[in-house]
């Protein structure tokens, strides 16, 4: 699994002009699913993203989580994550993780997201055409990869 992280004064997610998410001040999450992820991918994810520290402390030092801070988070479904330009100049997005797959671990993910972080997440909706609006807040932008760093 692929998650990008943005620390954002504010987030949302319109589907078709209608805003179906938003948050204040917290953590936008643009989450990839990879062919082959497993419930391991998954813990090892969440539980980064909750305990990760990218908002300053009172001493202007990143050193609290969103949970410190009393923030949010916004979940939105990116298979593009996974998209390679090895060959030619059209990604391929062969190493994403087919709906069937992706579904049920991506909402795996923001069930036990949310139970981190004791609020609730919203989301866009998998598999749709989405316009994600953001204020990013510093910019902090983060990049984590389960096969990677576990």
């Amino acid at each position: 699994m692929r998650a990008v992280i943005q620390r954002v004064s504010r987030a949302s997610v319109g589907v078709g002009g209608e805003v179906v998410g938003e948050i204040g001040a917290g953590m936008l999450i643009l989450l990839g699913v990879e062919a082959g992820d497993t419930d391991s991918d998954l813990s090892w994810l969440v539980s980064r993203v909750a305990r990760i520290r990218i908002f300053d402390d009172e001493n202007g030092k990143m050193n609290l989580s969103v949970r410190d801070i009393g923030g949010n988070a916004l979940v939105v479904s990116q298979f593009t994550l996974f998209g390679s330009m090895k060959k030619g100049s059209r990604p391929s997005y062969n190493r994403a993780a087919v709906p069937a797959e992706a579904i049920p671990l991506y909402e795996k993910f923001v069930t036990e997201l949310s139970a981190a972080i004791e609020k609730p997440v919203p989301t866009g909706n998998f598999g749709a055409m989405m316009e994600v609006s953001l204020v990013n807040d510093g910019p902090v932008t983060v990049l984590l990869d389960s096969r990677r760093e576990m």
